[in-house]
């Protein structure tokens, strides 16, 4: 786990975006801890965010892991995301055109879905989690169909779990069905084996009760 994983991580916890205890997922599973990127909501939350995201962004793009010509925030969490990213990848010198999407699409005025700049070149999307995998399908239909390339997915959290419900566990998780269904790369700033590293080398006995619970649930749903 790099400084930058753990920083983010204790990040989330003081921001109560990253929470413990007993919560019902969307899949029906019972999980114990829970991550809502809606909760980061203030001015300096967002922008501590975008540092982190911009940060893992250019690491990829420096390796060779994605390319990226712009960044583009899926209606509705990636709307502010991909702004805040855009906003901060300039102030590090990375300049980069944005644009996002509206559910609906404007027949008057510019028309279409699409606001900001035009859809080209390699685009990478910026959401906070992959659960379904719905936005990310949308996105990358979009950005085809205006002749640009979906090139990656940056995300906040990577929950390391498999799809499927608390009956149903399909055998990768939502994360690896994305790369291989769009053959593109989804990156994370931090996973679940970064959340269970930074809990063993905890000494905060509040979260460090956690930590068993944590690994049952991954040995349970984990991909």
């Amino acid at each position: 786990m790099s400084t930058l994983q753990q920083n983010f991580i204790q990040f989330c916890i003081d921001s109560k975006v990253l929470r413990f205890g007993e919560f019902k997922t969307k899949a029906g599973r019972l999980s114990p801890y829970f991550f809502n990127a809606g909760l980061f909501n203030t001015g300096s939350m967002l922008h501590t965010l975008s540092d982190f995201y911009a940060k893992t962004l250019i690491a990829a793009i420096d390796t060779g892991r994605v390319k990226c010509d712009m960044v583009f925030g899926p209606a509705y969490k990636g709307i502010p995301l991909g702004c805040a990213v855009a906003i901060r990848m300039a102030e590090l010198g990375r300049d980069l055109p944005f644009a996002f999407n509206r559910k609906e699409a404007k027949d008057h005025g510019e028309g279409g879905s699409i606001v900001g700049a035009p859809l080209q070149g390699n685009v990478v999307i910026i959401d906070d989690v992959i659960s379904a995998g719905t936005s990310v399908r949308e996105s990358v239909d979009l950005i085809r169909a205006n002749g640009a390339v979906p090139s990656g997915v940056l995300i906040a959290l990577d929950r390391m779990e498999c799809a499927g419900n608390a009956e149903t566990i399909k055998k990768k998780s939502a994360v690896q069905e994305v790369e291989e269904r769009y053959g593109i790369p989804v990156c994370s700033i931090a996973s679940l084996k970064d959340l269970m590293s930074y809990l063993k080398n905890s000494e905060a006995t509040e979260i460090k009760q956690y930590e068993k619970a944590i690994e049952a649930y991954r040995r349970a749903y984990g991909a």
